[in-house]
């Protein structure tokens, strides 16, 4: 809950390159519910989207292309393993208001879960003060870590 609010302070300043990313596993359904969030205009600017180079989707509504060029881009700079096995993400919906896009996503897990590794690589190569923060949730165990461009992974081992 703490490192919600801290977040949720962070992102109330745009200078600051920051994204978070929520991983929160669901031991019904083996899977992660997941949620990311960043500004829109740094995603396009990562993402390579601009009105030059083809234009920039409608996000307003439930756009499939803008759908698929959300998740394309979360698998390409956020790669998830799970007991040393990369797990992929499925879109379930986005928002955008406010120039935060807000993304929630699920990632199929397996039953036990032994370690969580994260190597998110949203905009490191763009900026050398990114910070890139990611809470792992599964049953009772919870952790946060701040990603940079040096440091890019991390591992969390899930004590049972």
């Amino acid at each position: 809950m703490l490192l919600s609010l801290v977040f949720s302070i962070l992102f109330a300043v745009h200078p600051v390159h920051v994204s978070l990313l929520s991983l929160d596993h669901s031991k019904e359904n083996n899977t992660f519910r997941m949620f990311v969030k960043i500004y829109f205009d740094d995603f396009l600017l990562d993402a390579g989207i601009s009105e030059e180079k083809g234009g920039v989707p409608d996000f307003s509504g439930a756009n499939n292309c803008a759908y698929e060029v959300v998740e394309k881009y979360i698998n390409e700079k956020i790669r998830i393993f799970v007991n040393n096995n990369i797990v992929q993400s499925k879109l379930d919906n986005l928002d955008l208001s406010d120039n935060e896009l807000r993304v929630n996503l699920t990632a199929r897990t397996g039953k036990e879960i032994r370690s969580v590794t994260v190597r998110n690589l949203i905009m490191t190569s763009l900026y050398s003060d990114q910070a890139n923060m990611v809470i792992v949730k599964v049953d009772d165990f919870e952790e946060g870590a701040r990603l940079t461009p040096e440091e890019t992974e991390k591992t969390f081992e899930i004590k049972h």
